[in-house]
């Protein structure tokens, strides 16, 4: 039995989805503060906000959701290091629709206590995600924090797989 549906865990799920929602309010102030500013530096901001809820959604059983926050991790931190203008707003509209279909998602979660994909177009962000990867594909630290942590094109590809991408 999934974790989301376990009554044992329901007050866990319940918290996680509100924790989540918040945070993904949160993401949408920082890149509306983007848009605003086009400061590369809230988009590893928005990677660190995202992150958070890419491990409990995991640890429940929420793998879609888990995924789409490390994508939107990555992609974050990987567009904080990027010069380019016209890119940089592709990204900020790219982890819009990110958001959106995360909170979709999270309030499949609260609702039904599935994580339900049914209906929401992860095609469309596959197709942003897969060029962005590729745009992207030189960048080697996907985190410009105190850290050796890299992330390959390699890897960014994985993740869309496990998307079913």
């Amino acid at each position: 039995m999934s974790m989301l549906k376990d009554e044992s865990m329901a007050e866990v799920v319940d918290e996680f989805c509100q924790e989540s929602k918040d945070l993904l309010d949160t993401c949408e102030e920082i890149l509306d503060e983007f848009e605003d500013e086009e400061d590369p530096a809230l988009l590893e901001k928005f990677g660190q906000t995202i992150d958070r809820i890419m491990g409990a959604a995991k640890s429940l059983d929420a793998h879609t959701t888990g995924t789409l926050a490390e994508l939107g991790k990555t992609i974050g931190y990987k567009s904080s290091q990027c010069e380019d203008k016209e890119l940089l707003s592709v990204v900020g509209a790219a982890l819009f629709d990110l958001v959106d279909v995360m909170k979709r998602l999270i309030q499949n979660i609260s609702d039904s206590k599935e994580e339900k994909a049914q209906g929401l177009n992860i095609d469309a962000l596959k197709t942003r995600f897969v060029w962005l990867a590729d745009k992207f594909k030189n960048i080697q630290r996907s985190s410009v924090a105190v850290s050796d942590e890299t992330q390959s094109q390699e890897d960014i590809d994985a993740l869309l797989k496990n998307l079913g991408l």
